[in-house]
């Protein structure tokens, strides 16, 4: 089993949580893992990147060569194009549509929009709509976890049990809102991946 994820998006996004839920369901699959630091401005509104290896061998670099990333996960469509170039030929881009408009020459949302979308392995989702809907639109970042969750070759248990770890301190209410945003964007993925198959 290996798994290398770029995790891209804007500073106040929720990169980090994503990336402690991953790290944390891995060691309890008893996985190896390696996170690199993340490079950028981690302030909100600067733009972000983090590297996340999975393995069930040991791994010796936290750095993740070009072209072989199997998932290029991002919490914002921009930053989903910048890193398209660390994605595997069989990887999958998995993205949030909503734009966090954050410089004064952003392209063109519809433009941006049209090109992901015609990405030949992508997964594009409102995830603060579907986070609004499952309770609370800050939970948009489980949201992209969960549409990112069938690639990721760890049981759904362990990164539920991940999610309540993480949010426990805030108590039940928080940790349901992001239980169900992570299962709305894990079904959106998964019908989304069905109606393809059926459509082959």
């Amino acid at each position: 089993m290996k798994c290398d994820i770029v995790l891209a998006g804007v500073g106040g996004q929720g990169i980090l949580s994503i990336a402690t839920a991953i790290g944390l369901a891995a060691v309890s699959n008893n996985l190896y893992i390696k996170q690199a630091e993340t490079h950028g401005m981690s302030q909100r509104g600067g733009a972000v990147q983090s590297y996340v290896r999975l393995s069930d061998k040991p791994i010796f670099s936290d750095l993740i060569p070009s072209g072989e990333a199997q998932l290029v996960l991002s919490v914002e469509p921009m930053e989903a194009l910048r890193y398209l170039n660390y994605l595997s030929p069989d990887g999958f881009v998995i993205t949030n549509t909503t734009p966090f408009i954050n410089i004064p020459d952003y392209p063109d949302v519809d433009a941006l929009l049209k090109l992901i979308t015609s990405l030949p392995r992508v997964v594009a989702i409102d995830a603060e709509n579907v986070a609004k809907t499952a309770g609370n639109v800050k939970s948009s970042n489980m949201v992209m976890l969960g549409a990112a969750s069938p690639f990721i070759d760890i049981q759904v248990q362990s990164l539920e049990k991940a999610i309540m770890d993480i949010f426990a301190k805030k108590g039940d209410k928080i940790v349901a809102v992001n239980l169900s945003a992570f299962h709305a964007g894990r079904a959106f993925t998964e019908q989304k991946i069905t109606v393809k198959n059926k459509k082959q």
